[in-house]
């Protein structure tokens, strides 16, 4: 017999599937094949991929590349686990995803970009699309390849009609984002002089801070990630000419310096960095943040202050930023957080209007949300798409 709460989990699970299938489509997979001879492969040496949906009508010399995240390696033992996932394997992605939001092709949930050519290239690599070691770790048979693998994608876009793009955006979600931050300059050079290029990070702001201990944690890591990977030839000469290679990997180190028109989207109260920048495992041995990391509801007064991550990105008038007060963690790619009913607001706005707007000059648009819990519209939104690290210590 199916209980009553069961019939409830029942009711709630096809909602969601019927959400599912009237908001997103499915898109099937490339492998890449003709990457493997330029040595352009993922961690375990398969080709890398990616998810195309064309472009139509007005669009069909529009391009939207978003790239996929999922945090980093940062030595051999956890680049060799990642081998045996989808975030460095192409052999275990799935066949198909579901577009939405940002790449969603129709006009009611993504009015200003639903007909451009969207493209997701997945992450296998680690590194954010900056490795490139030659030699093959002969131990684990690890390939560090990263931006190889960036070079031979957008070679193969270029090939297929990128080369005539008349409008283009390189985006990405939390480790692809803070990759788009990094290679947008770069991305811009491989179009025409009279496209407009822009770059949009989603979730891609990654602070350096301390933990809660007083531990520089992220920055050591950072910079294992790119010793690594061999990831320091190819970061923003702009940044690694004066810092250290690792410290070259926080945007706030190279935002400054990008010519190319960014926008950032940002929770101000990003879960990922609150997880695992602000209050890792390691530095919370007593879990007393474990409570508050789960809900944000059940944080103090103290701890929510200490969250509050982004307060200034810089003057310009070409950068752009929307940076809320939700607990959360790339919101463009969500249709819920990108463009709905009950999306998040700020300034009167949603996150799919001021992208748009910013994209197609008609408004400036750079609004740093009030403290938590002052945004209702937030509702607690605690999204990770494409977000959860191996190396968490949770």
């Amino acid at each position: 017999m199916v209980t009553g709460a069961m019939q409830l989990w029942l009711r709630a699970i096809i909602t969601l599937l019927i959400l599912i299938i009237t908001e997103g489509h499915p898109v099937d997979i490339t492998y890449l094949q003709s990457a493997v001879a330029k040595g352009a492969v993922c961690l375990d040496g398969s080709p890398p991929a990616y998810h195309f949906d064309k472009g139509f009508g007005a669009g069909v010399n529009n391009w939207f590349i978003q790239l996929e995240g999922g945090a980093w390696c940062n030595n051999a033992t956890t680049c060799l686990a990642r081998t045996k996932t989808r975030l460095g394997s192409s052999k275990l992605m799935v066949k198909t995803v579901s577009f939405s939001g940002i790449l969603s092709n129709k006009a009611k949930f993504n009015p200003d970009f639903y007909n451009w050519n969207r493209i997701r290239i997945r992450y296998c690599d680690g590194s954010s699309f900056t490795g490139d070691f030659e030699a093959v770790d002969p131990k684990t048979k690890v390939y560090y390849r990263g931006a190889r693998i960036f070079s031979a994608v957008m070679e193969d876009f270029l090939a297929k009609g990128m080369k005539n793009a008349q409008n283009a955006i390189l985006a990405g979600c939390s480790a692809g984002s803070l990759a788009a931050i990094l290679h947008c300059d770069r991305f811009k050079g491989l179009l025409p002089p009279g496209a407009k290029v822009k770059c949009l990070s989603d979730a891609g702001f990654f602070i350096n801070t301390k933990t809660i201990s007083g531990i520089s944690h992220i920055e050591q890591f950072y910079s294992e990630v790119v010793n690594t990977h061999g990831s320091a030839k190819n970061l923003p000469q702009s940044c690694t000419s004066r810092l250290k290679p690792g410290l070259c990997f926080f945007p706030q180190n190279v935002a400054q310096q990008i010519r190319t028109p960014l926008f950032l989207v940002n929770a101000a109260y990003d879960s990922w960095q609150i997880k695992n920048i602000l209050a890792p495992g390691v530095a919370d041995p007593h879990g007393t943040w474990r409570n508050c990391k789960l809900d944000i509801l059940k944080c103090s007064s103290s701890q929510l202050q200490t969250m509050q991550a982004l307060n200034s990105l810089g003057p310009s008038s070409s950068r752009g930023y929307y940076i809320n007060s939700c607990y959360a963690h790339c919101q463009t790619g969500t249709q819920e957080t990108w463009l709905r009913d009950d999306s998040p607001i700020l300034a009167g706005t949603t996150i799919a209007k001021a992208v748009g707007d910013w994209y197609y000059d008609r408004k400036r648009f750079q609004e740093l949300d009030c403290p938590y819990p002052c945004n209702k519209t937030c509702k607690n939104r605690n999204f990770e798409s494409d977000a959860r690290p191996d190396n968490t210590d949770d």
